[in-house]
């Protein structure tokens, strides 16, 4: 296998300095970004041209040396392509056809899913060969709480007309969760077979949920996405990212899986590795807001993160994605500065300096 650092952490090693690639990586920040989507004429054309996707997938690792390269799409891709109209509005961001009713999710179908998603694929396929040997390339998608307040609300916000539907016809927000479990377990398998080195579950919304609809919405699901790619694909390993999980992350880690935990910026890292409930590399987690600000503070906490997390398989990322208005000379910045660190006194991991306490 060839030595990529991101999967050596994923399987449990540590190394310093972390290697580090960051959410959004590829985005409007980027000047380079931003002239190519001016040519594309909508987010969707862009996310499913593999020509252009495959171009803006490679542009921050060339740029600035990612260790890992993340598959440039959108977590709404998988609905749209099941036949849900997606459309995206000039700073209002997705807005969909919302499903009404049974009868509207009864109109989407698993078996538009392979060829509306073979243009994905291909940029998978084209992405790895272009990667250098040790990078390594994430494939992704929503999991199926975020992705179903999309398609519930049929746009962003506080989805107050999912978290009501919870309540006032849950049965109606299983029929969605379920049939997005079913498809993110062939999306993702599917990416695996083009290319992809590993996969990460986004559930950006997470954080709405109370603790027992956390556990049926988030955890459930998450366990049967895992499972099913695990028997598929044994070797592969899966990150995971409830944003906003706070004390549920415990549980969530204890019984996903999954081989990475995305940590979102209000996690207490060295806490956190204190109590994991089982060995699991962590990823994360510093404020997108310092990376745009940077100076001074930036490299403080650049190093305080590494530092924290020195002894424990830890990949260097933000607690959620880069903001469009980021100096890309911040990035740079960020990159030479973790890259540059001295390395780590012999000491403990955070987690294992108090199992004795």
């Amino acid at each position: 296998m060839i030595d990529r650092p991101v999967l050596q952490v994923l399987a449990g090693e540590a190394i310093w300095p972390p290697p580090v690639w960051l959410m959004r990586q590829a985005g409007r920040y980027l000047p380079e970004y931003r002239k190519l989507r001016a040519t594309a004429g909508n987010f969707i054309a862009l996310s499913t041209t593999p020509a252009m996707a495959t171009e803006v997938t490679l542009q921050p690792v060339r740029r600035f040396g990612m260790d890992a390269a993340i598959l440039f799409s959108d977590i709404l891709i998988l609905p749209w392509a099941l036949g849900q109209k997606l459309r995206y509005a000039e700073g209002e961001g997705p807005l969909m056809e919302r499903i009404e009713d049974v009868a509207g999710l009864d109109a989407l179908d698993l078996n538009r899913l392979k060829p509306g998603t073979e243009s994905v694929m291909e940029t998978v396929s084209r992405v790895r060969a272009d990667l250098p040997p040790r990078c390594t390339l994430i494939g992704f998608a929503g999991s199926p709480f975020t992705v179903a307040c999309y398609m519930l609300d049929g746009k962003g916000g506080n989805f107050a007309r999912t978290m009501q539907l919870i309540y006032s016809d849950p049965g109606l927000v299983a029929a969605v969760i379920e049939l997005v479990t079913t498809a993110t377990v062939d999306y993702l398998s599917w990416q695996i077979e083009a290319g992809a080195d590993c996969v990460m579950l986004f559930d950006s919304w997470a954080g709405l949920l109370p603790p027992d609809l956390f556990r049926a919405h988030v955890i459930h699901p998450t366990v049967r996405i895992v499972d099913a790619l695990q028997a598929r694909h044994p070797d592969v390993p899966i990150i995971g990212f409830p944003r906003l999980a706070g004390l549920m992350a415990l549980p969530y880690i204890a019984e996903t899986g999954i081989a990475g935990f995305g940590m979102d910026t209000g996690t207490d890292a060295p806490t956190l590795a204190r109590l994991l409930p089982r060995k699991v590399a962590l990823q994360g987690n510093l404020d997108p807001l310092l990376l745009r600000a940077g100076g001074v503070s930036l490299d403080h906490a650049v190093e305080r993160i590494a530092r924290e997390m020195a002894g424990m398989p830890h990949i260097f990322n933000l607690g959620h994605g880069i903001v469009p208005e980021t100096p890309p000379e911040h990035v740079a910045t960020l990159i030479e500065r973790l890259r540059s660190l001295e390395p780590a006194p012999l000491e403990e991991s955070p987690r294992a300096a108090t199992s004795g306490s």
